[in-house]
């Protein structure tokens, strides 16, 4: 029915306002450029005028160091003459230091070939000395060896044997902790869709919260205006209530808003947990110390999909009823999940 209304006098001068402010800043556009396009053309011309003055000035310069160039010309062909002599000079002096350079080099080579000679020689010395000295350390522990070994034998046959029975338990550690990482990935995945389309559920609450509050507030503003027309009037004003209603109600839909975040940053979280964990579990799979660290984590993201579930679900969720309070677990016992799980739900944000 509003759609359909004819514009009031109202909106009709609202548009011819707009319409002239419009037109108005256009033209103080226009202005702008065209005096910025002045500022530019007057410039332009300055800095011509200012070429044309240096222009003349260089072409003074230019004859004169015309006149310079012609008396170092002469200058240049004498000074030529006396480098050709002098360059002939060096090419002598070059060649008989290259020749004394060449006889240094070929006495040095020599030199260079008896000291490395000589030391290979005394390297073959030390060499033997200490192949001998090794030889008779090797047949001493040679015979301490071959005792060692038949002692090693047995205690590593006794090892093997334990090895072996430890390994089966890890084995099967390892494929119970790979199922329960499965079903809690599985889980993950369906809370991540579930957090996809809770956030587009989301944008659109916030779009309907928003248009809600725009009425609410033009529902208040025309209250307001037939409030203070009846007082004008002598009238009872009517029960203007709609400002707390309006106030309870972005409350509660600021509360439902943060509820939602929580659950998407929460199930986030837990994709992420059980993604790490699922990568150190095939990671670790021959090393039996971490199995501590990666119980407790698994029990931890089983307890955040509880925590998740009963967000998800809301106060009326009957997993809060089965949960105990979050300090109720005494100091130096183990944590189970319902403790975990309660704590989680405690906490703020």
């Amino acid at each position: 029915m509003r759609a359909t209304m004819p514009l009031s006098p109202q909106e009709v001068r609202a548009q011819k306002d707009m319409v002239r402010a419009l037109y108005a800043a256009e033209n103080a556009k226009t202005t702008q450029d065209l005096v910025r396009e002045r500022e530019k053309s007057l410039a332009l011309q300055l800095k011509h005028d200012s070429l044309a003055l240096d222009a003349g000035r260089f072409a003074a310069e230019i004859g004169g160091l015309q006149a310079q160039i012609s008396d170092m010309s002469v200058e240049a062909a004498e000074l030529r003459s006396h480098l050709r002599k002098d360059e002939n000079y060096i090419t002598q002096l070059k060649t008989s230091l290259y020749i004394a350079e060449q006889a240094s080099a070929a006495k040095e080579g020599e030199l260079d070939a008896l000291r490395t000679r000589l030391n290979k020689l005394a390297e073959q010395t030390d060499n033997l000395k200490i192949d001998l000295a090794a030889r008779e350390t090797e047949i001493e522990s040679l015979t301490f060896k071959a005792n060692s070994v038949r002692i090693e034998r047995d205690n590593l046959r006794q090892d093997v044997s334990l090895l072996q029975k430890r390994a089966k338990d890890a084995e099967q550690a390892l494929v119970q902790h790979e199922h329960a990482v499965m079903r809690l990935k599985d889980q993950a995945e369906r809370d991540a869709a579930s957090a996809a389309d809770k956030d587009t559920l989301l944008e659109r609450r916030q779009q309907e919260i928003a248009k809600l509050k725009d009425q609410i507030r033009a529902a208040n503003s025309e209250l307001r205006k037939a409030n203070r027309a009846l007082r004008n009037a002598g009238i009872q004003p009517l029960a203007a209530d709609a400002v707390s209603k309006e106030r309870a109600t972005e409350e509660t839909m600021t509360t439902e808003l943060e509820t939602a975040a929580i659950a998407a940053r929460l199930s986030e979280e837990v994709r992420k947990r059980s993604a790490a964990v699922s990568e150190q579990l095939l990671k670790t799979k021959s090393d039996a110390s971490q199995d501590g660290a990666v119980r407790e984590e698994i029990a931890d993201i089983a307890a955040r999909m509880v925590a998740l579930t009963a967000i998800n679900e809301g106060p009326s969720s009957p997993i809060r009823d089965l949960l105990p309070d979050a300090t109720d677990h005494p100091d130096g016992e183990r944590i189970n999940l319902a403790q975990r799980a309660a704590t989680i739900l405690s906490e703020p944000g």
